[in-house]
């Protein structure tokens, strides 16, 4: 396909694509096969050039998943990608876009500093902004020089990698450096992978946007494509930005029942990612030379478990402590215990947790929480233990109230984030935010700092779509719920041998309302093997048959707190993906809407219990 061709065949594309290409977090999760994802979505996508522009939009409709959820990539993204590397005549997978404009520069100091491989970032004119050279070495442990250079003949030779740090328009590779990573401080950046620089690095950026960061916005995307192919864009106006920044942290603080700063970031894990970093970087500087504790369940959210674990592995006084909170085992014993361990070697513990945790749907008694966590420990001299400080996840009850005056939290140290893909935004988009207590609020600076030198704050548009969702979150929330604990009750009835995780009446009334539950089906075999072989079979063809019966509404999806339908998802192979095997949870996880047909769901569960269980 030549230059014009494939530029006229973008316009073509854009004038009918799938109108959810732009409003939804996940696309056609149905289709996805993740170990090829970009490769297999690229690969029907090209192609769809020799297709009728009658068919086009049919066709476009039907394209597997790009990538997942946004933050790794989605279909704009790639077909972003795609057309620079048309351009440029270089292999797709060498072109990789970034909301941030840091963290492609993160991800490649990341990566050198775990092979101990030199790094030197070059800059014509501005580095990234917030770039801080001194933290970066000093709190991440990142090693590189940085060299400004007038034009490319200047380049010193160098054994190491290097990077050059280049205008958003300068959309070109150059043989003497191995990444050129082209910034804007409207739309992230976009990095160029050379093509004699190893694959291996590939592989890590990616990993660095899926777990640290996410892909530009399809907006931005979007946006970005019609510059290229000369389509009129109507710019937005930024005179009302900061208005619609401004009603969402009054928004946000309302909903929490706090008057700390907020922190709005492109995604959760953003949002954590500051977190972590923030409170290492404090510690650091109030707590010289102690070492720093991250007490994670090794059986939480995937992109939790896996992120605390790669902040731990670049950092030699951090580490991670597993707490168990699932399965018969209280998340509040193991808290005291393991906060007893890190008091007597004098170190600083970070919790992090769910609530309620997932896949379980578990809540810990909540003031025992509470006197754990505010109880005054002793280190093995006698001397006061350094006070812990809870890191709260609790998107998936983003309407109780942790943290204001006479909260279940509000006098123990407590940071809570919320990922907005969720309930927040009904699945519009994926930014997310956090809050603190007043113990906690001399921390959100920090937080507010890391967020900003990485570069992952939300965009405007992110923004503008929480503050328009938000006011009615909590509404949406509770006639969720009110459908969710219909149709437990159904599943109860007609299948009471079966296991199901979901809060009770007595924490309902307490304010826990998710709308999500998990549900361990009745199995059988003549071993555990054949147990557990015959449960995972089971796991499938319900969720098979719910989609198949009810397509419009059912899905195999891992999301929550969407606007419409009812979301399926095994833990194990999903939320879990880098969870360890042993704490996997084999489960069916159920997450229902405020928009659901609850009696045709009723009806096909029924049918799956004749035929499948008898």
């Amino acid at each position: 396909m030549g230059h014009i061709s494939h530029l006229s065949f973008i316009k073509n594309v854009l004038a009918n694509m799938p109108n959810d290409w732009l409003k939804l977090t996940t696309y056609r999760l149905d289709i996805y096969n993740e170990k090829l994802a970009k490769v297999d979505f690229l690969n029907h996508f090209e192609k769809l050039s020799e297709v009728s522009l009658e068919n086009l939009r049919k066709e476009l409709e039907v394209l597997p998943t790009a990538y997942d959820y946004i933050r790794l990539g989605h279909p704009l993204s790639c077909l972003l990608e795609w057309m620079i590397a048309k351009n440029l005549d270089i292999n797709v997978e060498n072109v990789i876009s970034f909301s941030s404009q840091s963290m492609p520069i993160l991800a490649v100091l990341r990566k050198n500093l775990l092979e101990n491989i030199n790094t030197q970032i070059l800059y014509q004119n501005n580095l990234p902004k917030n770039f801080d050279a001194d933290i970066l070495k000093n709190v991440y442990g990142y090693k590189f020089e940085l060299v400004k250079v007038n034009n490319m003949s200047e380049v010193p030779l160098f054994n190491g990698s290097t990077i050059l740090v280049t205008e958003f328009e300068n959309l070109k590779l150059d043989k003497k450096v191995d990444f050129v990573v082209n910034v804007s401080d409207q739309y992230g950046s976009i990095v160029l992978i050379n093509e004699n620089t190893s694959n291996d690095y590939i592989s890590e950026i990616l990993h660095v946007r899926r777990r640290e960061s996410i892909a530009m916005t399809p907006f931005n995307s979007l946006t970005v494509i019609k510059k290229f192919v000369d389509i009129n864009i109507e710019e937005s106006k930024t005179d009302k930005s900061e208005l619609t920044r401004s009603s969402l942290v009054n928004t946000i603080q309302k909903i929490t029942n706090t008057t700390s700063p907020v922190s709005i970031g492109s995604s959760g894990l953003s949002v954590q990612y500051a977190i972590m970093m923030g409170l290492i970087h404090e510690a650091q500087k109030s707590h010289v030379g102690k070492k720093i504790k991250f007490i994670v369940p090794p059986n939480c959210y995937g992109g939790t478990n896996d992120q605390a674990r790669r902040v731990a592995a670049c950092l030699s006084n951090v580490e991670i402590i597993d707490l168990a909170v699932d399965g018969g085992q209280d998340m509040v014993e193991s808290i005291e215990k393991i906060l007893d361990q890190v008091a007597r070697v004098d170190a600083v513990a970070f919790i992090i947790a769910e609530i309620p945790t997932n896949p379980r749907v578990e809540v810990p008694d909540l003031n025992k929480l509470r006197e754990t966590l505010g109880k005054e420990r002793k280190t093995s001299d006698g001397m006061k233990a350094i006070a812990p400080v809870f890191i709260l996840d609790q998107t998936f009850c983003p309407n109780v109230k942790f943290l204001g005056e006479g909260d279940y939290l509000s006098n123990v140290k407590t940071i809570s984030y919320v990922s907005g893909s969720k309930f927040p935004s009904g699945g519009l988009c994926i930014a997310g935010y956090c809050v603190s207590n007043k113990s906690a609020q001399y921390l959100m600076d920090y937080v507010d700092w890391h967020l900003k030198l990485c570069n992952n704050m939300a965009t405007d548009q992110q923004v503008d779509i929480l503050e328009n969702q938000m006011p009615q979150m909590n509404d949406r929330i509770r006639k969720a719920y009110e459908n969710t604990r219909k149709f437990v009750i159904h599943i109860h009835e007609i299948l009471p041998t079966a296991k199901i995780n979901f809060v009770s009446q007595q924490l309902a009334t307490d304010g826990f309302t998710p709308s999500v539950f998990s549900l361990d089906l009745p199995t059988k075999g003549n071993s555990n093997e054949e147990r557990e072989s015959h449960k995972r079979e089971l796991n499938l063809l319900l969720i098979n048959l719910m989609i198949k019966e009810i397509p419009h509404e059912s899905k195999f999806c891992v999301s929550y707190g969407q606007l419409k339908g009812c979301y399926w998802t095994i833990p194990a192979t999903s939320t879990q993906g880098t969870t360890k095997e042993g704490d996997k949870d084999y489960i069916v996880r159920v997450s229902v809407s405020p928009d659901f047909n609850l009696e045709l769901h009723k009806k096909v569960f029924t049918r799956f219990c004749k035929e499948f269980i008898g």
